[in-house]
């Protein structure tokens, strides 16, 4: 375990280092680093941190992440408010808007359904989903879940809970490999994964 002389180095190191993906090691690096900077550059980062954390809302419409109770996307007159891309978080969201292949809106479960984790359609964003298929005006709902199990579970309850609703439900075609998650996909096969969609129906049947 590592000696600090310091226990305010130590307190700052521990903090990093339960960010994902980020060790001791690379946190001390880090650390190390921001006390190289001008303290007014680990001023701005740190107030921009708690600003998002204490004022970050999520879309009222879509459960996507938003300043305002509407995202900048939903809020957004020139998108093709008929069509819905279905998505398990944020990342899927970004990784789709950087292919610029998709002009509708989108809609963030919040996750997977996943009973060994304890996670069933009710933890999810799902009954929001259903109301606004209910309401007439969505044409097309695209499936963008990753191909796991709890992917294609998720997806398969939704289908049967607008299945009776007059929709046209597609997914995206699978050049995404199985087990992949969207937001480590190639912004061009992604972006042909959506343009090149398949209805869902052969897509649980094949």
């Amino acid at each position: 375990m590592m000696e600090f002389s310091s226990k305010l180095l130590q307190n700052a190191v521990s903090e990093v280092a339960q960010l994902p993906g980020i060790g001791r090691r690379t946190a001390l690096r880090l650390v190390l680093h921001l006390m190289r900077q001008p303290q007014a550059q680990t001023n701005q980062l740190s107030n921009a941190l708690i600003e998002m954390r204490e004022r970050i809302n999520f879309c009222n419409s879509c459960h996507n992440i938003s300043d305002e109770a509407i995202c900048e996307i939903c809020a957004n007159s020139k998108r093709n408010h008929s069509t819905i891309c279905v998505v398990e978080d944020i990342r899927d969201v970004l990784a789709i808007e950087s292919t610029a292949s998709f002009k509708g809106i989108y809609h963030v479960l919040g996750g997977k359904i996943s009973p060994m984790d304890g996670i069933g359609p009710n933890d999810l964003n799902i009954q929001s989903l259903v109301k606004k298929v209910e309401l007439g005006a969505i044409r097309e709902i695209i499936f963008a879940l990753s191909s796991t199990m709890e992917g294609d579970t998720t997806n398969f309850y939704i289908y049967k809970q607008i299945q009776d609703k007059g929709v046209t439900m597609s997914t995206i075609a699978r050049g995404i490999s199985v087990g992949d998650e969207l937001e480590y996909a190639d912004e061009v096969t992604l972006g042909r994964s959506i343009t090149n969609r398949v209805p869902f129906e052969i897509s649980f049947k094949s």
